[in-house]
């Protein structure tokens, strides 16, 4: 009986700890400020059709400073890399040197998925998230919306927790989004360290979010 208590006591305890270190992680991220002494490397969520066109509008506008970018696309999208490909060559015109990469990981949510498999396919798809951050440590994750950044958020953000790298979490809605947050946004409003929306009908209901008019 005292080994339960005991057991249990120190489960309680090692939450706490976890909840504890959670919150502070989430709140030193307006402080913390990536690239001060180099580039800044990104990774970069890409989701199908207009996330995937509006992430390479954002990234049209970021530096040579931001490097190397690494890109994150569902193993489903067959158009992506083909635009992200077509993206970075461009920039090539301007930087002597493209450093980037593209990588594949599971869909977490296909579109009009029932929730239990969704369940099912986003832990799927943060077994492979968990790796891939782990083994890349970007200064920051850029994402839009599209379901397959919430593995790869939950990844950054245990590195953080981890002690490993602090991880910025940026999360730009999406312009369609006028009066109400998207699912991806509402899970990852309270743990992203920068929350964007392009509408002031959303800033005024989000006091966390940051509105600098259209984004893209």
């Amino acid at each position: 009986m005292e080994f339960l208590v005991g057991a249990v006591f120190a489960v309680l305890l090692l939450s706490l700890l976890f909840i504890i270190r959670v919150f502070i992680v989430v709140k030193t991220g307006s402080s913390y400020q990536p690239g001060s002494k180099g580039p800044v490397s990104v990774l970069v969520v890409a989701g199908s059709g207009g996330h995937t066109s509006e992430v390479l509008r954002l990234m049209d506008s970021l530096s040579a400073a931001y490097a190397p970018r690494h890109y994150v696309i569902a193993d489903t999208d067959r158009m992506s890399e083909d635009k992200i490909t077509s993206f970075e060559r461009s920039k090539q015109h301007t930087h002597s040197e493209s450093q980037f990469s593209v990588w594949r990981i599971p869909r977490s949510r296909e579109v009009h998925q029932s929730w239990s498999s969704s369940v099912v396919s986003t832990l799927k798809a943060l077994r492979y998230s968990l790796p891939l951050v782990f083994r890349l440590k970007p200064d920051m994750v850029l994402c839009n919306g599209p379901g397959t950044c919430l593995p790869l958020c939950v990844a950054g953000l245990l590195l953080g927790i981890l002690g490993k790298k602090k991880v910025l979490i940026i999360y730009v809605e999406s312009i369609c989004r006028v009066h109400n947050l998207s699912l991806t946004g509402k899970i990852l409003y309270p743990m992203s360290d920068y929350f964007f929306v392009q509408w002031s009908s959303l800033r005024d209901k989000y006091p966390k979010s940051i509105f600098l008019g259209r984004l893209v």
